[in-house]
């Protein structure tokens, strides 16, 4: 009895009822049309045609909000775009919440984003809703994990890429902006040049302080050396000054190449002690 045409086609419906689930997802098999049980990471076999095998993804996903214009409560249309991050618990309700109770649950994230971003950023101003990013973040997130709950959706995290002004309102800024860091400039170049002249300023007041100081020291110096001659003069020509000022005088004509005539015979030490006044010397 020949079995080949049992085989063969015993072989092909095994072989198409073979299914592979990867650890990054969870599967959910239907029986005609009817949720059966869930399929784990590894090697399943569901018979074809009757039953179905949906695969749904666990990890982390990223959906992005995509840039739409808000007018903010100052009456600015701002260019806002944000992005969401998720992940579909690994549990068998919150898989078949994922497939079961929304439709397409990544643009449903992604709608939902867009409508609670406009409802946060329409009541803030331009201003304030760039200074408040981690509150309109948090308020984010808090509405996608309330919403997404009965899905089966875990929000992890919720991130704002821009928040745009309008192209003249951006140029105006950058102007402000630019006009703030040349005043900052200006202000340290001023102090820059301040702290140089106070440092000239100092440096003169030392120069001067020395200058006067060598005045003080110079003049003490003669005062010390009149006292000094005044003091040789009382003790050594005590009621002799007209003595005093003819020697005086007699020094100052010697050092102006004064001639003085000497008579033969005349001894010129003497001769020039009478010229001062003084007694002459006996010769021995």
């Amino acid at each position: 009895m020949n079995y080949t045409y049992l085989i063969v086609p015993i072989v092909i419906l095994f072989l198409a009822g073979i299914r592979i689930v990867r650890p990054t997802h969870k599967g959910l098999i239907e029986r005609l049309g009817k949720y059966k049980k869930l399929a784990g990471p590894g090697f399943h076999w569901i018979i074809p045609m009757i039953d179905r095998l949906f695969l749904v993804n666990i990890t982390e996903q990223m959906v992005d909000a995509e840039p739409q214009e808000i007018i903010t409560n100052d009456n600015l249309n701002a260019s806002v775009d944000a992005q969401v991050y998720f992940r579909v618990k690994s549990d068998e309700e919150s898989v078949k919440g994922s497939t079961y109770d929304v439709n397409n649950y990544q643009w449903q994230i992604v709608n939902l984003a867009r409508t609670t971003l406009r409802n946060i950023i329409g009541t803030l101003t331009l201003k304030s809703a760039n200074s408040e990013r981690g509150r309109i973040n948090m308020e984010l997130h808090e509405t996608l994990h309330k919403e997404t709950q009965s899905w089966g959706i875990e929000i992890i995290r919720t991130e704002l890429k821009q928040i745009d002004p309008p192209k003249d309102v951006q140029e105006t800024m950058n102007k402000v902006v630019k006009a703030e860091n040349e005043k900052i400039a200006a202000i340290d170049s001023a102090t820059a040049a301040e702290t140089v002249a106070d440092g000239v300023k100092r440096a003169k007041i030392k120069e001067a302080e020395g200058y006067k100081r060598a005045k003080i020291l110079h003049a003490e110096g003669e005062a010390e050396a009149i006292k000094l001659v005044n003091d040789a003069a009382d003790k050594y020509f005590i009621g002799n000054a007209q003595l005093l000022r003819k020697l005086e005088a007699m020094e100052t004509a010697l050092k102006n190449n004064a001639k003085i005539v000497v008579p033969p015979g005349s001894d010129l030490v003497n001769i020039i002690g009478e010229m001062a006044g003084v007694i002459p010397l006996n010769r021995k």
